[in-house]
């Protein structure tokens, strides 16, 4: 059985991540940190100047991480010096808190990505042979998410742009107003949030009077609590290093 922690064990991510645990018999949830550890959960809680007694006393296989990118930055280095694996499912990290990972994961294996669904990983995977076969095709991205969501565009939308750029050079128009006629070069990044939706993303390409549309939308955000917990089993058995939710993908 593999053993984990998970890093925001009360927000809405952490209580599925826990959820989605307790369904499975492979895994199993020790403990959890969050800022608010008085919490109800369903594992023993520790507040995050506590993040080093946790892992010391539990010693997880890995540890999940949903939260925001300082609290994710100080967990990367507090498990590098205990040499925990960590799955990190933050969005939002900024260029600077991004090399502060990276150099995590010279000592304990760190996997980081914006989605943990495997319809995803399909979708990044469809689009390059669409790109390639519709060249000079107008591209636009559209992404939908629940209200409460901080970062837009979401790391999911900013992971297909990274995908559309390694086939096109492009400009990105995030969103138009008022006389605003389409550029050659150029994809439209649309952001939209509402209720309690989980996630949806769009990527069209159109021309030649047709539209091919290559979406996916989450359900429940249990889809990607088990893509995290099928990313921390399989890291748990790596090598320190930096490695990708496609990883685990390609090799399962």
């Amino acid at each position: 059985m593999t053993t984990l922690g998970v890093n925001g064990a009360a927000g809405r991510m952490g209580r599925t991540v826990i959820e989605t645990a307790g369904q499975r018999e492979d895994v199993g949830v020790a403990f959890g940190i969050d800022v608010n550890a008085d919490a109800d959960t369903a594992v023993p809680l520790y507040a995050p100047e506590d993040t080093d007694d946790a892992l010391a006393e539990h010693d997880p296989d890995a540890v999940i991480d949903f939260t925001v990118p300082d609290s994710t930055v100080a967990l990367a280095e507090a498990c590098a010096d205990a040499g925990v694996a960590l799955v990190v499912g933050t969005t939002g990290v900024d260029e600077d808190q991004l090399s502060l990972l990276q150099e995590a994961s010279e000592a304990t294996p760190l996997l980081k990505a914006t989605n943990f669904s495997r319809g995803i990983q399909g979708l990044l995977r469809a689009l390059g042979p669409a790109l390639e076969a519709l060249a000079g095709y107008d591209v636009e991205v559209m992404e939908t998410h629940h209200n409460q969501k901080r970062d837009a565009p979401s790391g999911t939308a900013k992971t297909i742009l990274d995908e559309i750029r390694e086939h096109r050079d492009f400009e990105t128009v995030h969103g138009r107003e008022g006389i605003q006629p389409r550029e050659e070069d150029e994809v439209g990044m649309l952001v939209r949030r509402a209720g309690d939706i989980r996630g949806e993303h769009e990527v069209i390409l159109a021309d030649n009077d047709e539209v091919l549309s290559i979406s996916h939308r989450a359900e429940d955000r249990a889809v990607f609590a088990a893509g995290a917990i099928d990313a921390a089993v399989w890291l748990a058995n790596q090598n320190p290093g930096w490695y990708t939710f496609g990883d685990v993908i390609d090799e399962s």
